[in-house]
């Protein structure tokens, strides 16, 4: 970090990342496969960490919920200081392509949550709706997080971007009790979009007449 710092991103190169890391270039490209992955370095880990977070969770019923509180109760500083998520953020936030590749990341961690809340039986549009918006509200908190001072938490701050989605997405009062329903057969599902039937025709009703 402080080597793209000092000289820039675009302007570093991987022999000069591997000569401060005191490795060789061979070394260095045996662990990453270009210099942008040396600040995605934990996401595998961090990928696999998560996905089995949700995998294992003892309830489901809120897919939402358990998404956001998965990230949120991660241990963040455990993989780098906040000064460093900080720098970190500045330096992708910097770099259009840099930023191409964290939304790719992203995208691949929501993909991952939504197959293991189908894992866990949700229904596959509510897991998909849950893993990317939940994904992304985490993503709102955690951005005002690690600008903010170092005593906010990191959990509250999720929490209060859930209830600004509250807010502008107010739920059908009938609906809102209504937990998440789990897929116990293989059966022909109607889309939950399609909330309306559609109107008998005066001839079908004729026809059951008979």
């Amino acid at each position: 970090m402080e080597l793209f710092e000092e000289q820039g991103f675009d302007d570093t190169t991987a022999v000069q990342i591997a000569k401060r890391a005191r490795v060789t270039t061979r070394t260095f490209f045996r662990y990453f496969t270009d210099k942008q992955e040396v600040l995605f370095a934990e996401e595998n880990v961090l990928h696999t960490t998560l996905v089995e977070e949700i995998r294992q969770a003892t309830n489901v019923a809120e897919p939402l919920q358990l998404v956001t509180q998965i990230l949120a109760q991660f241990d963040w500083e455990g993989l780098a200081s906040r000064d460093s998520l900080r720098r970190r953020e500045a330096m992708i936030a910097s770099t259009s392509y840099l930023r191409e590749r964290e939304l790719i990341k992203q995208h691949e961690m929501a993909e991952a949550f939504s197959s293991a809340l189908q894992e866990r039986g949700i229904d596959p549009e509510a897991a998909g709706l849950a893993a990317h918006i939940g994904a992304h509200v985490f993503r709102t908190a955690y951005r005002h997080w690690v600008e903010g001072d170092d005593n906010d938490d990191l959990a509250s701050m999720t929490g209060n971007v859930l209830s600004c989605l509250a807010a502008i997405v107010p739920a059908n009062k009938s609906s809102a009790r209504r937990k998440v329903s789990t897929r116990t057969a293989p059966e022909k599902r109607v889309s939950k979009f399609a909330k309306t039937a559609r109107p008998s025709h005066p001839a079908d009703r004729r026809v059951k007449q008979r």
